[in-house]
C-alpha cells in the first residue's frame, strides 16, 4: 500500500500563470507560502516560511487562474511529484511540485450588486471519489474548487 497525498494552507506568491499544452490543455501554476512558529533553542519566536509549486491542470487549473491573486489565502490538496530535467549547462536539475487535485479559496469574495445570497450552508462539492463533502475544516465561506466536480460552483 503507498500514499502521496499533501494538504497545505498558506498565502500564494504570485498570480497565477495560465499556459496551453501543444493539445490544448490548460495548465497553471503558482506559488503557495505556508508560515511555520516554532521557540528556538533560546525559547525566542521564530517565523520560517516553506515555499510550494502548485500546478493545477484542465478545468481546475483555469477556474484557480481566474480566482485566486497573489496574498490570497488557500488551501491546496494534491499529491508531490519530483520532475527532472537538463539545465543549459549541462547539470541535471530537479523541482518538487504539489499536483493538485483540489483547491479551496479561503478568501471571502466581495458581493456584487444584485448577485443572491445564500442563507446557511454553501452547496458542496464533491470529492474525487465521487462522495459529496463540505468546504475543507476551516474554510468556512471558502469557495472549494474541486477537479472532478466544477458544475456544482456558486460562481
Amino acid at each position: 500500500m503507498s500514499l502521496n497525498k499533501a494538504m497545505i494552507i498558506g498565502n500564494l506568491g504570485r498570480d497565477p500563470e495560465m499556459r496551453y499544452t501543444p493539445n490544448g490543455q490548460a495548465v497553471t501554476q503558482f506559488t503557495v507560502a505556508v508560515n511555520r512558529n516554532y521557540k528556538d533553542q533560546t525559547g525566542e519566536w521564530k517565523e520560517e516560511t516553506e515555499w510550494f509549486r502548485v500546478v493545477a491542470w484542465g478545468p481546475l487549473g483555469e477556474r484557480a487562474a481566474e480566482y485566486l491573486r497573489k496574498g490570497g489565502k488557500v488551501y491546496v490538496e494534491g499529491r508531490l511529484q519530483t520532475r527532472q530535467w537538463e539545465g543549459q549547462d549541462g547539470q541535471k536539475r530537479y523541482t518538487t511540485e504539489l499536483i493538485a487535485q483540489q483547491i479551496t479559496n479561503l478568501e471571502r469574495r466581495p458581493r456584487e450588486e444584485g448577485e443572491p445570497t445564500f442563507a446557511g450552508a454553501r452547496p458542496a462539492a464533491r470529492s474525487a471519489d465521487g462522495g459529496q463533502q463540505g468546504p475543507a475544516e476551516g474554510a468556512e465561506g471558502g469557495d472549494r474548487l474541486d477537479s472532478n466536480d466544477l458544475d456544482d460552483l456558486p460562481f
